[in-house]
């Protein structure tokens, strides 16, 4: 059987920061012939070192025209979303968006699904540090009762944030909660540690039903997730403790890994 050229999916990544550039360095060691980073978005081009081979550097949304793009994803904060969304849709057949925060606005949410149809193009929401988003998405499909999010992080992954105002992260010995709320209250909230919220909300019952609670647990070895869901299809309980990325301890590896999935599998011939 004759196997016909494929042209490389020529992927665009919106920010140059710890997620997508580890996501550049596993499709470089990948040896992703398929796929060409071919454009990168930055806001700072002097602050935009070591980009792969070949790619086009670039700050404005106006530049994505004319660069025949297949794929954008998004790692650059939740302003960045609503900076290049609507561009970004219009110049490729598909957005990812990788800082779900942003999509607590729901009046920028509404945006970009119109300029989604309007244009027949897609936004992907990846699974980011999450497992189990599959299995949510699709029990959704019947009445869902609850959908519950734990996140555990060690103390050092919540410095920076609200956080420090509401315990003393130096000093607890053992796993304290300091926030439960909403998803879209945890998001808005804590958009650096508890975007994937934002995830787990839009895979079930939506942003103001599903409930989250943040830990910071001395004794935690990674970036912890537990997820619970109970409705019609019957019962569904997922942990997963992951490694946080060597350059930013509020992410974890697992993000990237997801993004990476996410891009190839717009390549792959099966699909898993």
């Amino acid at each position: 059987m004759t196997r016909h050229p494929v042209k490389p999916l020529r992927l665009a990544l919106i920010g140059w920061g710890a997620i997508n550039r580890r996501v550049a360095e596993l499709l470089a060691e990948r040896g992703r012939g398929d796929i060409a980073v071919a454009v990168i978005a930055v806001r700072n081009r002097a602050a935009a070192g070591a980009i792969p081979p070949g790619a086009q550097l670039i700050t404005t949304p106006g530049e994505l025209a004319g660069l025949d793009l297949d794929l954008i994803v998004e790692a650059a904060g939740r302003e960045a979303v609503g900076i290049w969304g609507e561009t970004a849709l219009a110049h490729a057949a598909a957005f990812a968006v990788a800082s779900t925060s942003a999509f607590c606005d729901d009046a920028l949410l509404d945006r970009l699904i119109a300029a989604a149809e309007s244009r027949g193009s897609q936004i992907l929401i990846p699974p980011g540090a999450l497992a189990g988003i599959d299995g949510i998405a699709a029990a959704s499909l019947l009445p869902l009762d609850e959908v519950v999010h734990r996140i555990v992080k060690p103390p050092a992954a919540w410095r920076g944030t609200a956080a420090e105002s509401l315990l003393a992260l130096d000093v607890i010995t053992e796993p304290t909660a300091f926030f439960s709320g909403t998803a879209r209250e945890a998001a808005s909230r804590f958009p650096q540690n508890a975007n994937v919220a934002v995830i787990s909300a839009l895979a079930g019952i939506g942003l103001d039903r599903t409930r989250v609670e943040l830990v910071a647990d001395p004794a935690a070895g990674g970036n912890g997730h537990q997820l619970s869901a109970r409705g019609a299809f019957g019962k569904l309980d997922i942990a997963i403790e992951n490694r946080p990325l060597a350059t930013n301890p509020k992410s974890s590896e697992m993000t990237a890994l997801g993004l990476v999935r996410l891009i190839e599998n717009r390549v792959h011939t099966l699909v898993r």
